[in-house]
This record gives C-alpha cells, sequence and structure tokens, in this order.
C-alpha cells in the first residue's frame, strides 16, 4: 500500500503540475486499491515485477517519457524502458531495494534513485555507494524525506467537525496500509481495542483506518474509514497525540510535528521505528493493544514529555517528497532524450 500512495500523491501533483501529462499506472488486479485507482492502469493477474513481457509490452506500446519504479521492478523491464528512451526512476523503500539499486547493472540503467526515507532513518550515502557513484557517474540519488499531500487550510474545519473532534483534544488512531503483513494479521485489531480503551477511559479519540468487525460502540471513539492523504494529515496538525504505524504514516506524523506513539507492524518498520525512538522525535510501543494504551497514557499525562516530542519532531524540517519528485521530474522532462540501449 505504502508504494502506491507514495506513487499517487506523486502522480497527482504531477498532473496538477502538467495539466496535458499522460500518466499510467501498472498494478496488481488483487490490491485493494486498484478498482479506485484514478488513472488509466495496466492491472495484472499479481505484482507487475512478475509479468515483466506483459510491463515491456506497455513501454512499447505506450512510450513514456518517464518510468517510475516504486520498489519493484526486474532488470529486463527498465532495460526496456532505457531502450525505448525514456527516463528511468528508481525509488527504494527498504534495505534490500537500495542494495539492488547500488548493483553496477542497474546503476547504468537509472537516471535517478530516490531513496523513500530521510537521511536519519534510511542511512546516509556510504563510502562503498559513494565509490560506485563515482565511477559510474550516476544515477542522481536523492532522499524523499516525506510524502505528505496538503489540503487547503480552510478545509481543516470541516475536517475536524466530520472527525466529530476539536483540534488539540484528541488522539489519532492509524494503523495504516489497507495489505496485511505476514503473521500480523490481527495488527488492525490491536490498533482498535488500543483505540477503544482510550475512548473508554475518557479520550476523544479518532480512529482512521478499515473497520474492525464486530468492535463495540463507544460514544468517545469517532470512526473514520481511510481517508485520502490530504484530509489525514490535517487531523495529524490537529491531533493531540497519534498513534501510528512504522511505515510512512510515522514519517508524515512527524512531519506535522505531533507527538506519536509508533508502534511497528512489518519486519522493516521495527528499526525504523528504533532510528525515530532514539531521534527523540516518536514514543515505541509493541503491536499489543495493552503495550498501545500504556504509551499513549503515559505521553497523555506527561505534557512535558509529549511537548517535547513534537518540538523535536518539528525541528526535523523534513522536506516535501513530493516537491523533490516534482523538481527531479522537471529536469527529466526537459533534457534530451537518452540513447536507445541495445
Amino acid at each position: 500500500m505504502g508504494e502506491y500512495a507514495r506513487s499517487l500523491a506523486i502522480a497527482r501533483a504531477a498532473s496538477r503540475r502538467w495539466p496535458r501529462a499522460a500518466i499510467h499506472f501498472a498494478l496488481s488486479s488483487k490490491a485493494p486499491y486498484a478498482a479506485g485507482v484514478p488513472f488509466p492502469a495496466t492491472l495484472f493477474a499479481s505484482s507487475p515485477t512478475f509479468h515483466s513481457s506483459g510491463v515491456i509490452e506497455l513501454l512499447e506500446t505506450w512510450r513514456p517519457d518517464v518510468v517510475v519504479f516504486d520498489n519493484a521492478g526486474r532488470t529486463a523491464q527498465l532495460r526496456a524502458a532505457r531502450r525505448l528512451g525514456a527516463r528511468v526512476i528508481y525509488i527504494s523503500a527498504r534495505r534490500r531495494q537500495r542494495r539492488k539499486a547500488f548493483r553496477w547493472r542497474w546503476m547504468r540503467l537509472l537516471d535517478e534513485h530516490w531513496i523513500a526515507y530521510p537521511e536519519f532513518i534510511a542511512g546516509r550515502i556510504g563510502l562503498v555507494e559513494a565509490l560506485k557513484l563515482k565511477i559510474v557517474g550516476g544515477p542522481i540519488v536523492r532522499f524523499l524525506d516525506v510524502i505528505l499531500a496538503r489540503a487547503d487550510p480552510s478545509q481543516r474545519s470541516a475536517i475536524l467537525a466530520r472527525a466529530g473532534c476539536q483540534a488539540g483534544t484528541f488522539v489519532l488512531v492509524v494503523p495504516g496500509g489497507g495489505t496485511g503483513h505476514p503473521g500480523v494479521n490481527d495488527a488492525a485489531d490491536q490498533f482498535m481495542r488500543a483505540a477503544l480503551a482510550l475512548a473508554s477511559a475518557g479520550t476523544p479519540t479518532v480512529y482512521v483506518g478499515p473497520a474492525a468487525a464486530g468492535a463495540a460502540p463507544e460514544p468517545n471513539l469517532h470512526r473514520l474509514g481511510p481517508l485520502p492523504q490530504d484530509e489525514l494529515a490535517e487531523l495529524m496538525r490537529g491531533a493531540r497525540l497519534i498513534v501510528a504505524n512504522g511505515g510512512s504514516t510515522l514519517l508524515q506524523a512527524i512531519a506535522c510535528g505531533t507527538a506519536c506513539v509508533a508502534v511497528p507492524i512489518a519486519k522493516d518498520q521495527a528499526e525504523r521505528t528504533r532510528r525515530c525512538a532514539a531521534a527523540g522525535v516518536a514514543f515505541a510501543a509493541n503491536l499489543d493493544s495493552a503495550s498501545i494504551v500504556q504509551a499513549a497514557a503515559r505521553l497523555l499525562r506527561d505534557d512535558s514529555q509529549r511537548t517535547a516530542l513534537a518540538g523535536r519532531a518539528a525541528g526535523l524540517k523534513l522536506a516535501d517528497g513530493v516537491e523533490l519528485a516534482l523538481h527531479a521530474l522537471a529536469a527529466l522532462i526537459e533534457r534530451a532524450p537518452v540513447a536507445a540501449e541495445a
């Protein structure tokens, strides 16, 4: 889900900047968001990574100027895009994909390598990576920091009214995703139980995400389904405290300058959460409703600690990854076409 949300935010921003641009997605038909993508799309039986012939046929038919591979893709697909004269961007969101992008073969196929997280989480460019970049002469490497769509500030009141809360008074609980993770299929249930416990203790609580089956009603709990990212960001800015997963949602909460309890779900989120906690910009909790409630209650009781977390989060001044992406796309589009590769 994170890859799609990131690419969708960039695509929407690109369509606003270049209204005549043609934008096309390649997606798995089994993805929960596939039916609702607001751009033309080609759907495959599973991840397009596993359908190189179909992806290459799409590239040959459509002839794009720029192709973005978000945390996925095969060498044959990158090579085909390059051969057809397209600029090639790869976004890595995990260490394994970052290592893949720094392989000699891929470095020669990429124009840009975007690392999906800020440097303090993803790790700075290492000596070996820097040496490879010097020898190959590219690609350009950028840290996207955080993808955070922005709503019109005038909409904040309406968004808060829909949530049934006033700014600065509520806990926002966001399990995130929309797709499950191996071994933690009950993650959303743990978040929902924590939200119910906080609400039953008298704390106004807003839960954003898929509805949990059989959840009991609670007057202080306001349930909202999945929201557009710009609306979610406005809720984040208005929250007293955020409880979020350890993925992109955590970085969005930090970028909003709000105190946050981080709960790692997927395997790669544990290290990300640890780094945020070590930097003093988030408070870590285990994927267990009791642990989540304990961490949230502690911060709700301690105004000074909560304010310090929020201050350090705001002090990071994370860059807007959408703007960085648009800047890079503009530079690529304005260059002369690349030489076709055999």
